[in-house]
């Protein structure tokens, strides 16, 4: 039986170098497949994020509907990555579905807001009260004796305060708790008149823009102060000061600790430094400027559009002066602004246009109701837009 059994069995020689063979063939056949497809979802990918950076969307979809019963006064800010909401009656802050996170109460007749960071200060121009927020609520605050001009807010609370009483203006500086820690007094009649004021988000230098037209020329100054170990060294504090003769500068602006920039009607400039800020450079303006606006990155500017079918131009700057995109468009806007995502949006009351900063028109919508904000969502094509009577969040189509 043994050998019966042995006659069924044979002996089969393998070629080892031919099989080694067939299988390095087969593996790179899975290796050119597995490359083949790679590049193909690369290519579609690729393909499908340029359709969708140069479309234009003419539509959107709701994804979330919320009614609004506040009055037409009430304005919306982008703060700490939700909503601040304010009228004369007091300030609300929601979470992007529109709950409510905190309020305070209040009576103002001209509320403004300024933010920096986690810190919102409302204050009532030309009255006497400010408040002083961060998003657990309200922290501290302040009631002025003379009516207030302006009021800036650094990252950890701490607000500048322009107030103006009979010919003579005030600079005061207070904590988050409301405490008073510094102030001092602008002479009118002998330095001019204070424009504007700027805080770095440190808290350690404060910007002055002054006004002069004693001589019969416009004129203005403008002035740092630092409240660090290097402004203890000078009188009142006072780091620099710079001139500019048949100027007019009535907004300044600290884009980060150590530079700021100054609107005027003929020039912006950028000042930058740690302790001493210095003109980092100036930009001569030739033309009527319609809108400034800006953000950390950019800055833009606004001017009617010459012998063209197209109402508006706009050039968009970033920080070192360098033109990034000049964009015309036909749209009567109310108001132009950056949103969170760095592209630009021109809305009137019933229409809004929205432009990435490669020039590409990525949205153009009329309304149905009233239009009163804009904030870019997590995503591409994620939108919040404050109507009449509601806030829709939406996805455009």
């Amino acid at each position: 039986m043994a050998d019966i059994r042995k006659q069924n069995f044979r002996t089969v020689k393998t070629d080892v170098a031919e099989l080694e063979q067939k299988i390095h063939k087969h593996r790179k056949k899975i290796v050119i497949r597995i490359a083949v497809l790679s590049v193909l979802v690369l290519v579609l990918t690729a393909s499908a994020g340029i359709y969708y950076n140069l479309k234009e969307y003419t539509g959107y979809e709701v994804r979330l509907e919320i009614e609004r019963s506040d009055s037409e006064a009430t304005k919306y800010e982008s703060y700490a990555g939700n909503i601040l909401r304010y009228n004369n009656d007091g300030a609300f802050y929601l979470d992007a579905s529109g709950n409510l996170i905190w309020n305070q109460a209040f009576e103002m007749q001209e509320p403004a807001v300024d933010i920096c960071g986690n810190y919102a200060a409302v204050a009532d121009l030309r009255g006497t009260q400010i408040y002083i927020m961060d998003t657990a609520g309200t922290q501290g605050e302040v009631s002025t004796v003379k009516p207030i001009q302006a009021v800036c807010v650094a990252r950890q609370g701490t607000i500048a305060v322009l107030t103006q009483e009979n010919g003579t203006s005030y600079l005061e500086l207070y904590n988050k708790s409301g405490e008073n820690l510094a102030s001092g007094q602008i002479h009118i009649t002998n330095s001019g008149y204070p424009l504007d004021i700027a805080l770095s988000g440190d808290a350690t230098k404060l910007a002055v823009s002054v006004l002069d037209i004693s001589k019969g020329k416009a004129q203005t100054t403008v002035s740092f102060y630092n409240f660090a170990s290097v402004g203890q060294n000078e009188i009142d504090n006072m780091v620099g000061t710079y001139s500019y003769p048949d100027t007019i500068i009535p907004q300044i602006n600290f884009i980060s600790d150590n530079g700021m920039l100054a609107f005027g009607d003929n020039r912006i400039i950028l000042f930058e430094g740690a302790q001493k800020p210095e003109e980092s450079f100036v930009q001569e303006i030739k033309e009527k400027v319609k809108s400034v606006f800006f953000n950390t990155e950019y800055y833009g500017l606004v001017y009617d559009a010459p012998k063209s079918q197209d109402s508006c131009k706009a050039e968009i700057y970033d920080m070192k002066g360098r033109l990034r995109l000049e964009q015309n468009f036909k749209m009567s806007y109310r108001d132009i602004e950056f949103l969170e995502n760095h592209e630009i949006c021109i809305r009137n009351e019933n229409e809004c246009q929205i432009y990435t900063l490669r020039g590409v028109k990525k949205f153009t919508y009329e309304f149905d109701d009233t239009l009163y904000k804009v904030f870019s969502g997590g995503s591409g094509r994620r939108y919040t837009f404050i109507l009449d009577g509601k806030m829709e969040k939406v996805r455009l189509k």
